[in-house]
């Protein structure tokens, strides 16, 4: 039987160079290896912030669009809205009473939520339950995490081992497939995360050619004259160097050897011209798909139909295991 493999991608915004290499890049590699794939919209989890309703449906169609164009094929991959699959809520609830409020308590990104001045509400709070909820609900083996998420995923093979040990042994506890490719950061800071929250650090998949150089070429470096990999001392050159790597697939120490004393212009020239050439395909299926949104709802509409048929059959097992008639 095949394993299967379950992520879901948030949309808070338009998709980043981040994004893709963080992400949607190893969810696109996977579709070349034999697994069953449940890739989902999470746009019940992006509810959790304030937001204007329809600039949140019009991230929601963006985040579709971007993650299509970029690589997730619906012919390899069940591809569908999480709001579309009710199962998903209905294992929360169940999954709620498993879960105590000090675990809750003890999340980071609840925590690094309210710092930032984000309003407690109870969605931000059990925001973790619904996560594993999207999970177990499909069998996962595996979930594609970044070191940010491996909490959530510990919580959910947390609440698998308190279900299967109350109820008997009916949900899968998922593993981790973790990313290679370092965490990207900020052009113009390179010791914060990219983020479209700072636009002018951030190359966005739908940045046109002049952008692109333009970002490239005022990203922040050092006063070193030689190209060279050290996160610590030279984080600048070093995220670009990453970035590099990651659009071309060449290592990074082949990198620093082709580049060692070319100098930066040379450099950023060059890897302003890999990203222009990486995206363009990107960007014009991008385009289509933006003139074809119809056709785009009928594709997540066929994979909630998928979705819903397994997730439903499941849901109704563990009902029953839990006492439900």
């Amino acid at each position: 039987m095949l394993k299967t493999v379950v992520s879901g991608l948030k949309p808070t915004g338009e998709l980043h160079i981040g994004n893709y290499l963080g992400a949607i890049k190893q969810l696109v590699e996977l579709q070349k290896k034999n697994f069953r794939r449940f890739y989902f919209i999470a746009d019940y989890h992006a509810l959790t912030v304030s937001y204007d309703p329809k600039e949140k449906r019009g991230e929601i169609m963006g985040m579709a669009i971007d993650a299509l164009a970029a690589g997730l094929d619906p012919k390899k991959s069940v591809v569908f809205l999480q709001s579309h699959v009710p199962a998903h809520n209905n294992l929360a609830w169940i999954l709620s009473t498993l879960t105590s409020t000090g675990q809750l308590n003890r999340m980071v990104e609840y925590k690094e939520k309210l710092q930032a001045g984000h309003v407690p509400n109870a969605g931000l709070f059990s925001y973790p339950v619904l996560m594993a909820a999207d999970i177990l609900i499909y069998d996962a083996d595996f979930v594609p995490v970044g070191e940010d998420q491996r909490q959530h995923l510990e919580l959910t093979r947390d609440v698998a081992q308190s279900f299967n040990k109350r109820f008997g042994k009916i949900l899968t506890e998922p593993e981790a497939l973790h990313n290679q490719t370092p965490r990207v950061m900020s052009l113009n800071d390179p010791k914060k995360k990219m983020s479209k929250s700072m636009p002018a650090g951030c190359l966005f998949l739908s940045d046109s050619p002049d952008v692109i150089r333009r970002k490239i070429m005022s990203a922040q470096t050092d006063s070193h004259k030689t190209i060279g990999y050290d996160p610590q001392k030279r984080p600048g050159v070093s995220n670009l160097l990453v970035i590099y790597s990651g659009v071309s697939g060449k290592p990074v120490t082949k990198l620093v050897k082709e580049f060692k004393n070319g100098g930066y212009a040379k450099f950023k020239n060059a890897l302003a011209e890999e990203i222009i050439g990486f995206l363009k395909p990107i960007q014009q299926k991008r385009k289509k798909l933006m003139q074809n949104k119809a056709g785009v709802m009928r594709t997540l509409e066929t994979g909630a139909r998928t979705a819903n048929r397994i997730a439903e059959k499941k849901l109704a097992g563990i009902k029953r295991a839990a006492g439900l008639i």
